[in-house]
């Protein structure tokens, strides 16, 4: 009785891995790769793009050590920068880093996402007590509100101090980027084509390109924190940036969210240079 107990149970136990990774990293042909190799390419770039999984705590604990690690690789040359922070919060975030706003009355005003304490307030934070710039890059909403509902055209009618925190106009568009021509295709399954949808979301693109380029330094490498779909395939942000400076040495990461992460799936290979993937249990920030 005592054997065969024991047979089961070690049938049972033979159905769990040794271990429970949090994540498993690739480079963009599927390779898997060591953290610090990444890290090592990582030091050589102009611009890193962090793509990340909004609710996903991987993302957001991996943005934290890459930046600490490359701040330190760096000797501090670097600088922040995300789309959860827009332009015309700029000022605040300045103020705050430099002591001249109490962290309480900061919050209060920046128009922090809802899972800023969790997510994003470290980063803020680690610019804070390492002294470096923390760039708020995004067009303010209610702008981007301005091209879903009357499309480009619509920013015209904008003051001149309202057009600081955004692109200057025109902005490149070609809506038969992928990232943007999907959006149609997805607008057309829910019964809808809105052409002003990817506009909405080229706004954004472009605006956040022109707020990194504006702030790059020679020898200092910037850090973009934004959703994965900012950056993924090297559209997004990239494509601007690429169209504006195509000398740049531009890296991108994204979080992919799978079943077995033992093996990138193929139809996520080139999304982006390094590739983090994480199981598909893992608990959400959100």
């Amino acid at each position: 009785m005592k054997i065969k107990t024991l047979i089961i149970l070690s049938i049972i136990f033979m159905g769990f891995t040794s271990d429970k990774p949090a994540y498993k990293l690739f480079n963009k042909n599927g390779k898997s790769i060591k953290y610090e190799k990444m890290l090592k390419e990582l030091s050589k770039a102009d611009i890193i793009f962090f793509g990340e999984s909004h609710n996903n705590p991987i993302s957001h604990w991996m943005e934290l050590e890459i930046t600490k690690d490359l701040a330190k690789l760096k000797e501090n040359n670097i600088t922040l920068g995300a789309e959860m922070f827009e332009a015309d919060n700029q000022l605040i975030i300045n103020e705050f880093l430099q002591d001249l706003v109490p962290e309480k009355k900061f919050e209060a005003e920046v128009r922090k996402w809802p899972n800023y304490d969790t997510d994003y307030k470290p980063l803020m934070s680690f610019a804070k007590e390492n002294n470096l710039k923390f760039i708020a890059t995004n067009i303010p909403r209610r702008y981007a509100s301005i091209v879903f509902n009357k499309g480009f055209e619509g920013l015209n009618d904008l003051s001149k101090e309202a057009k600081l925190y955004i692109a200057p106009l025109p902005i490149a568009y070609d809506e038969n980027v992928k990232c943007y021509a999907d959006m149609i295709e997805m607008g057309k399954k829910m019964g809808h084509g809105n052409p002003r949808f990817p506009q909405s979301q080229a706004i954004k693109d472009a605006t956040m390109s022109y707020f990194i380029l504006k702030n790059i330094e020679n020898n200092k490498i910037f850090i973009h924190y934004n959703g994965s779909y900012h950056s993924d395939n090297h559209e997004g942000i990239v494509w601007h940036i690429k169209k504006a400076k195509p000398e740049l040495k531009i890296l991108t990461i994204t979080t992919i969210e799978q079943k077995n992460i033992k093996k990138l799936n193929d139809d996520d290979k080139n999304k982006a240079d390094f590739i983090f993937v994480v199981p598909e249990s893992m608990t959400k920030t959100y």
